[in-house]
């Protein structure tokens, strides 16, 4: 047997996402890193061997302007340019290039922490085995972050952690039993199928449970075109140890698959004669175990109220999503929802250890409530966590501090790197020195100073109420609709959603009825005027009118989203989670005309928020047709030395990406993008042009461009060439920094 020690400057243990954005994130802060993962593929609940969609703050489209940046962004983006079929094995490989992309990490697979050596509260080395190589191997770091998900490592460390369902006393939580318990969420294997283009028999193991004798085929929806996480009701487990009873839930999960496909195949209520079993899982999918206890622990009020911590570090935006402890056998429905109103955050003292003074932690056991844990448990947002905590790890590394004083005492430092990363974080705006851009000045070529949308692909009757979330920057003095009516009046609201990253009506603002006279596609004035304090969104409500309809365009302006309102279904009005408006054209809008506005300035590409909040916080040129060759320029007063410069394009964060496929997007590369662009840079006003960059088929949100020297500069220029469908150009920010 041999055995190695591997020093570095922290350890990660666990590669489902929220471990590898944690290797990365670090990484990209300049600290070498071990990750260390128990299985031989990367991704966890989201790789080949499980098969789980990623899901995170788009909630399935629940929630606007919400899909996540960062090291998580990323991969979608890649995975979408990639994979556009959801190809499992496709998704593996995605996640596994992006960590050998990094040649500060170290990636050992197949390895299994068993000890952890620890000293007055300090973890001094993690030792696993190398299963295959037969190594034992210890790693030895000054920092570690546990993301194995159970949380073993701080187990052996001995950090304080909770399992089950706290008392309802414990945080004031509606959702939180009177008495606690043990119970936790289970444990879920999935399965696919295919058409064989033939008959095919199946014959049941004799340990595959008859669905008939349970509610199985009374209580979930089962149907032959459903596949892979369609069926993540076949959960089983909540009433045991998810640890201790692995095996037994294991071998109990495959029993109920079986049996479920024995029913599709063979109960003849199915036309399922020539589909087979491609795929069945072997691990179960985990959902919760351990959760350790930081500085702060995230309740309810956190994620429903959207408490705006001071060191938040990531959001979510899925429901407080808990299931009953029975699974599959539970007299109950398979889930239960509460959305909040919008992304909530996250905060950093949530990622480390309370007592174990050099333990981070991200993904499933991070210091949250069982009721709050509901909704950062999906693994999007479980992604985010690793980047945070492996950026503030190493910033913590670089700085001489632990984390508690990172959180408390210098978070400006960590606040600035996740801003500066791209990373996934609300309301902070780049206010970094080292951004010498901030300094500059902005012009364009052209700006979209008065949008409309006038080309009408149809028409949508109000037989319900309609609502249009439009920018409001600085003023808004009335805009224009195009709307068909058969005589009537409409009336329009206007409300203030009030938080910068919702989109619901939330306060009125003003209201109007308005006379519109029989005829087609006739534009009518709406005179609602509004003078907020600083720029925001508004949500406009057009009444339901059935003898009048609007106009529907397939392309929509930026920022802006539709909705159309409706009542519940009776199986939807038992759930506080139920919301009456719900998406509509998701990729396009109403043929309106907005009137002047600023929230597609140039100057929004420097300093600012970097994605919607608030407004859309984007240049948009003019439509190419009357700006062929738009530009966007910075100047300096005086030259400033540039060795990089950051481009941030837009990605357009309304669209649901997802990487198995719950749904398919129908495009690899983001319309909104960029395709093709130039950088430039002049070192005086008079002086020619110096190329910097030519960027050509590209399908990425961020690029990177580093000069080979610092070069003085007092103009620097962006010329988009084309983009991937959209009939603008838009670019989100512009980053310049010196050596």
């Amino acid at each position: 047997m041999q055995q190695l020690e591997v020093q570095t400057d922290l350890t990660v243990v666990g590669g489902g996402l929220a471990g590898i954005c944690a290797a990365i994130g670090a990484a990209r802060q300049g600290s070498t890193v071990a990750l260390v993962q128990n299985r031989p593929v990367l991704g966890g609940n989201s790789s080949s061997e499980v098969r789980v969609w990623v899901c995170g703050a788009t909630a399935h489209g629940v929630q606007s302007f919400a899909r996540e940046t960062g090291i998580m962004g990323e991969l979608f983006v890649e995975n979408q340019y990639r994979n556009p079929l959801g190809n499992p094995y496709y998704w593996d490989l995605v996640l596994l290039e992006a960590v050998r992309a990094e040649p500060l990490i170290t990636l050992y697979l197949n390895t299994d922490v068993r000890s952890v050596s620890v000293a007055d509260g300090v973890i001094e080395s993690v030792t696993g085995w190398q299963m295959g190589s037969e190594k034992e191997i210890r790693f030895v770091s000054p920092a570690y972050v546990d993301c194995s998900g159970d949380g073993l490592v701080g187990l052996l460390a001995g950090a304080d952690f909770r399992t089950g369902h706290e008392p309802r006393s414990e945080y004031d939580e509606s959702w939180a039993p009177v008495v606690p318990d043990s119970n936790t969420l289970g444990s879920t294997i999935l399965f696919y199928t295919k058409d064989a283009g033939e008959p095919v028999r199946f014959v049941p193991p004799s340990f595959a449970r008859d669905v008939n004798e349970t509610a199985i085929p009374d209580r979930r929806v089962i149907r032959t075109d459903m596949n892979g996480c369609a069926f993540w009701w076949i959960e089983w487990g909540g009433s045991l140890d998810v640890v201790d009873d692995n095996e037994a839930i294991r071998d109990e999960l495959q029993a109920v698959v079986y049996g479920i496909w024995d029913y599709i195949k063979n109960s003849g209520r199915f036309d399922a004669e020539n589909l087979t079993l491609e795929w069945i899982g072997s691990v179960p999918g985990k959902r919760e175990y351990r959760r350790f206890l930081g500085d702060h622990v995230l309740t309810q009020q956190d994620v429903l109220e959207q408490t705006v911590f001071e060191d938040r570090v990531a959001f979510g935006g899925w429901s407080i999503d808990l299931h009953p402890p029975g699974g599959v056998y539970a007299a109950e429905r398979g889930s239960k929802h509460w959305h909040p109103d919008g992304n909530y955050h996250i905060p950093l003292r949530s990622l480390y250890s309370r007592n174990v003074q050099n333990l981070w932690m991200a993904g499933r056991n991070i210091s949250a409530s069982h009721v709050a844990f509901g909704t950062t448990r999906v693994m999007a947002t479980c992604a985010l966590l690793g980047e945070a905590a492996g950026v503030g790890a190493s910033v913590a590394l670089r700085n001489g501090l632990s984390p508690r004083e990172l959180a408390v005492s210098r978070f400006d430092l960590v606040r600035r790197a996740l801003t500066r990363a791209d990373s996934s974080v609300l309301g902070v705006v780049d206010d970094d020195p080292a951004n010498l851009a901030l300094s500059a000045s902005v012009s364009a070529s052209s700006t979209l100073t008065r949008p409309v949308v006038e080309v009408s692909s149809g028409t949508l009757p109000l037989t319900s109420d309609v609502g249009m979330v439009i920018p409001v920057d600085p003023s808004l003095d009335g805009f224009e609709l195009l709307v068909d009516s058969a005589g009537g009046f409409l009336t329009v609201e206007l409300h203030d959603p009030v938080k910068p990253q919702n989109y619901l009506p939330a306060e009125l603002v003003g209201s109007c009825t308005i006379d519109v006279p029989a005829g087609e596609k006739r534009w009518i004035r709406v005179p609602l005027s509004w003078n907020p304090s600083a720029p925001t969104n508004a949500f406009v409500v057009l009444r339901q009118t059935p003898d009048i309809s609007v106009h529907t365009a397939s392309t929509a302006l930026p920022g802006t989203v539709h909705f159309v309102h409706r009542d519940p279904a009776p199986d939807e009005e038992w759930t506080e989670q139920f919301r009456a408006w719900k998406h509509i054209l998701p990729r396009g809008g109403l043929c309106v005309r907005l009137g002047e506005t600023a929230a597609y300035s140039a100057s929004k590409v420097i300093g600012g928020y970097s994605r919607p909040y608030g407004g859309p916080n984007l240049w948009s040129s003019e439509d190419l047709a009357w700006d062929p060759n738009p530009w966007l320029e910075l100047t300096w007063p005086e030259p400033v030395e540039l060795a990089e410069v950051v481009v941030i394009l837009d990605a357009d964060v309304q669209e649901d990406l997802i990487n198995l496929h719950h749904h398919r997007t129908p495009f690899e590369s983001l319309p909104t993008l960029l395709s093709n662009y130039t950088l430039e840079s002049r070192p005086t006003p008079d002086a020619p042009w110096h190329p910097i960059a030519v960027v050509t088929n590209n399908h990425h949100r961020t690029q990177h461009h580093h000069l080979p020297t610092p070069t003085p500069t007092t103009h620097l220029r962006l010329t988009p060439q084309t983009t991937n469908g959209s009939p603008r150009a838009h670019v989100v920010s512009i980053r310049a920094y010196g050596q």
